[in-house]
């Protein structure tokens, strides 16, 4: 699914259909959680992706790894990346003002940085993708509104747990690397069928999702949810970690409030702010810094502890 010379405007385009999948992610969560409880709206996501994964990979005739450590290393992943984020975040934006959680998620670029400066080591960084990495930030605080950053230190027990959900982002952009020898479908697919191992139960214990009477609207939105914003999510994510490399594909993060706003502008007809543009443009400007200066890099032959 990687082409050999990857063409950089491709992979640019592709991040900000990363972008646009998960940023509408909040979308489809908001109307379906109005009829299915957070647990079964995580479970019923993890598991129509896994189906449709495994679908997938049987078409192209793919196999999933047979070493126990590579499959141990794909359940690490899968709490980095969905199992351990998507509910620890779940929680934290209960505490957290919806603009508030989404400046402190759009940190995760800055902390792939540092983890990468001071632990990593794994690519190559510099005070240039440093600037990208504020500048996207800041375009986040601009679009949401300089405002947001007055709820720091309320809650903050909430507040840290989106903080920690960034963390945990941050951890899987650069742990996911290790899996650059596997096809994205077996990786992706093996991520969700882990999830769906722990939370499927979960759901079924805490919520009995057979009492439920979801909406067609609800019903749909989480089929959007789980094929869209998950499974071919995925795909272009596990990608974009061989191409773009860890900062790159985390700087989607600070393209995603941008497209919120232009969502809402094109659809709801909402006004978009000066503060909004200026926000847009500066993260635009971070995401390019970030990206276009550097070559592309094909590491790790293979998965690895």
């Amino acid at each position: 699914m990687t082409p050999s010379k990857p063409s950089l405007p491709l992979e640019i385009g592709l991040l900000a259909v990363l972008a646009l999948l998960w940023g509408s992610s909040y979308l489809f969560i908001k109307i379906a959680v109005n009829d299915i409880p957070p647990i079964t709206l995580i479970a019923i996501r993890v598991g129509i992706a896994s189906l449709f994964l495994l679908a997938v990979m049987l078409w192209r005739g793919e196999r999933f790894p047979r070493d126990g450590k590579v499959l141990g290393m794909l359940l690490i992943q899968s709490v980095l990346n969905s199992l351990g984020a998507w509910t620890i975040l779940a929680w934290g934006q209960q505490h957290v003002d919806s603009g508030l959680a989404s400046v402190l998620n759009s940190t995760s670029p800055i902390f792939v940085f540092l983890i990468t400066a001071f632990l990593a080591h794994h690519e190559r960084i510099d005070l240039l993708r440093l600037v990208g990495a504020c500048l996207g930030l800041a375009g986040v605080v601009l679009i949401v509104g300089p405002g947001v950053i007055t709820g720091l230190g309320q809650h903050v027990g909430g507040q840290l747990a989106v903080l920690t959900g960034a963390i945990l982002y941050a951890g899987a952009a650069i742990y996911g690397r290790r899996f650059n020898a596997l096809p994205a479908t077996v990786t992706a697919a093996a991520t969700m069928i882990w999830a769906s191992i722990f939370l499927i139960p979960a759901s079924l214990i805490l919520d009995r999702p057979w009492t439920l009477a979801p909406s067609t609207t609800a019903i749909l939105a989480t089929l959007a949810l789980s094929v869209f914003c998950t499974a071919i999510a995925l795909l272009i994510y596990f990608r974009l970690l061989r191409t773009l490399g860890s900062i790159g594909v985390a700087s989607q993060s600070y393209l995603r409030a941008g497209i919120g706003v232009l969502l809402g502008s094109l659809l709801l007809g909402e006004t978009i702010s000066p503060p909004a543009v200026a926000g847009i443009l500066c993260a635009l400007v971070g995401v390019a810094i970030i990206n276009i200066p550097r070559p592309f890099r094909q590491t790790s032959p293979s998965p690895k502890k």
